[in-house]
């Protein structure tokens, strides 16, 4: 039985996209699951679906397409077709829409971040746009301070500077965009530093500062007179009384147990963390 419009005025709903489809919800509850009720029920949201479109007309502009904006709400109507109970005595209208809603919300809370913030902070972001915009208003479309916006939302002004950081974390712009028109714009990639050349030299030496505190003393001076003075095994050999081959054989067993000794402590930590 297709849902239609009522023409009487004693049913005039708000909404020219508010359908009479009482008989069409109770013959719903009273089918057994099968065609015909998934029928009926697909008639039923074909009805509605203005409705569904106005509600999502209401979130353009938020950073989301209106064709996928109109998706979710479609979705949402479904959705509220297939829970709505007439038993309840309740009016579709007041159930769907904050279905709807609902799932709209829920989209923008979960898919749209291209930033992930905490829920907390999406909260504060709402609350603060909310303020802002009110205050606009009622400035003359002047933008209100921070303070301003604390005393309206009850909020601190700490809390106003966090909800206003994530006023845009629905996008994000591209590396490869060109900021500004001019002819000597350039990418936001060049602005990015390059990794410093000599910060692993740095992080190597300090992970091996106590280690070489803690060698003999022969090992190392042999090391500090082979790698910082640049002097040769056969002239370290002659300095310690010892030939060139055993001086070689102690340099490379005492880098063997310092490099053993690094990569032990680097595998603590990470297991540790």
């Amino acid at each position: 039985m297709p849902a239609e419009r009522t023409q009487n005025p004693r049913n005039a709903r708000p909404y020219d996209d508010a359908p009479d489809t009482d008989a069409a919800f109770r013959r719903i509850a009273a089918l057994p699951d099968g065609p015909e009720k998934s029928a009926l029920r697909q008639e039923v949201v074909c009805a509605w679906m203005p409705m569904a479109v106005r509600l999502a007309r209401r979130f353009r502009h938020r950073g989301e397409t209106f064709e996928d904006l109109k998706q979710v709400a479609q979705l949402g109507l479904v959705k509220a077709v297939s829970r709505f109970d007439p038993g309840f005595g309740t009016a579709f209208p007041a159930f769907a829409i904050p279905t709807i809603l609902g799932e709209v919300k829920r989209h923008f809370r979960d898919e749209l971040w291209v930033v992930h913030v905490p829920r907390r902070v999406q909260e504060l972001r709402g609350r603060v746009r909310s303020a802002d915009h009110e205050l606009s208003a009622s400035l003359g479309g002047a933008i209100p301070a921070v303070h301003e916006i604390a005393a309206h939302a009850g909020l601190t002004e700490a809390e106003v500077r966090l909800g206003q950081g994530a006023l845009e974390s629905f996008t994000a712009r591209s590396l490869d965009a060109m900021p500004g028109s001019s002819a000597d714009s350039y990418p936001l990639t060049d602005t990015l530093g390059g990794v410093e050349p000599g910060f692993d030299r740095i992080i190597n030496r300090e992970a091996l500062r106590p280690l070489l505190r803690a060698l003999p003393e022969r090992e190392r001076q042999i090391l500090y007179l082979r790698f910082f003075c640049g002097m040769t095994q056969a002239r370290i050999g002659l300095q310690f009384g010892v030939s060139q081959m055993h001086v070689s054989r102690l340099i490379t067993r005492t880098c063997a147990r310092l490099r053993d000794q690094v990569m032990s402590d680097t595998r603590d930590l990470r297991k540790a963390s």
